[in-house]
């Protein structure tokens, strides 16, 4: 009976943890929010995706921009922002103006389809579903540009690209279910080439681990990196995919193998591999859970923020990482539909 009574205890304290991490990124968050523009970045590139991913980040906490809280203010006025007429080219392309290029599209357009109907009034509701309809169809012409089999049915870096990748197009798949979701049209076969893409670079393992069938998902041709094999395990269960081989194979592969803080991409990584597993559910979920929490928790700065471990993380400075380390420990709240199971 003492064994029962200490484990509950323990699980409570970690939670806290996590919820006290949360709070302080988000405090950190909106620190940094500039107060004429509204933007939420730290001055240094792709604005107005910085400001969408602080956004999910909030979101993703509980708080929303209707709410009549220091938050909803703080979100309300992020929103304006990126809703901002010189943010978005006329053909609904949000990748111009910030440089962010297809990443940056993409992210807003997912920020903007989970913010559906969640504006901080009537008329910022509206102008949010208006741009959002815009950047969905710029996502579906994107993906129909003349490509060959091997990269038919994604994205790369620019709306005319004749290739594709697996992060960008995990972005725009993510957008397009979100939108889906929320009751916009997105037409099945845009969803069903994308998983195809996806599935094409998935690639078994050669070796033998106790008879469990193990794989992974490439960048651009068949591989198991870590990175984008958590990317296509999220982006195939987002889309349906539950019980493929591929979903198994990958989060097999992750439960065995894990992250570490020295991954290239440690925070990319950790958000698409927490979310991933959760979908997964289990014991990859709780797995994924328990881990996520041991990495990202020491961390964090007193301040509330997080920041790139190598070079190329840290160019997206602390929003970056703060916002995405928020949207892998809030996995256990799914207060975005994007990321419910």
């Amino acid at each position: 009976m003492a064994v029962m009574l200490i484990l509950p205890a323990m699980t409570l304290r970690a939670e806290d943890k996590v919820d006290e991490a949360m709070v302080k990124a988000t405090r950190y968050l909106m620190s940094t929010q500039d107060p004429g523009s509204g933007g939420i970045h730290n001055k240094m590139r792709h604005e107005t995706a910085m400001t969408s991913l602080a956004i999910l980040a909030m979101a993703a906490c509980g708080n929303q921009p209707s709410d009549p809280t220091p938050e909803g203010e703080s979100m309300r006025k992020a929103l304006a922002f990126v809703l901002r007429p010189d943010a978005q080219e006329k053909d609904g392309y949000f990748g111009q103006a910030d440089g962010s290029r297809m990443y940056g599209h993409g992210i807003t357009t997912l920020m903007l389809s989970e913010m559906l109907g969640m504006g901080g009034d009537a008329a910022q509701d509206e102008v949010i579903r208006n741009k959002c309809r815009l950047a969905i169809d710029l996502i579906l012409r994107s993906q129909k540009v003349s490509k060959n089999d091997s990269n038919r049915g994604g994205w790369r870096y620019s709306p005319d690209s004749g290739d594709s990748d697996m992060s960008v197009t995990v972005w725009q798949t993510m957008a397009l279910r979100a939108a889906k979701n929320a009751g916009l049209d997105v037409p099945k076969a845009a969803i069903d080439d994308a998983v195809g893409y996806i599935r094409r670079l998935y690639q078994p393992d050669t070796e033998n681990r106790g008879n469990v069938k193990m794989g992974g998902f490439g960048y651009q041709t068949k591989g198991r990196e870590i990175s984008t094999t958590a990317e296509g395990l999220l982006a195939m269960q987002v889309c349906g995919q539950y019980d493929t081989e591929e979903v198994k194979g990958a989060s097999d592969r992750l439960l065995k193998d894990g992250i570490r803080p020295g991954e290239r991409w440690f925070f990319y990584t950790t958000y698409y591999y927490s979310q991933g597993m959760y979908q997964r559910g289990g014991k990859h979920a709780d797995a994924a859970r328990r881990l996520v929490a041991d990495l990202l928790l020491p961390l964090q700065s007193r301040e509330g923020w997080w920041e790139g471990i190598n070079g190329e993380e840290r160019q997206g400075g602390k929003v970056y990482a703060t916002a995405m380390a928020v949207l892998s420990l809030s996995v256990k709240d799914h207060f975005l539909p994007i990321y419910q199971r």
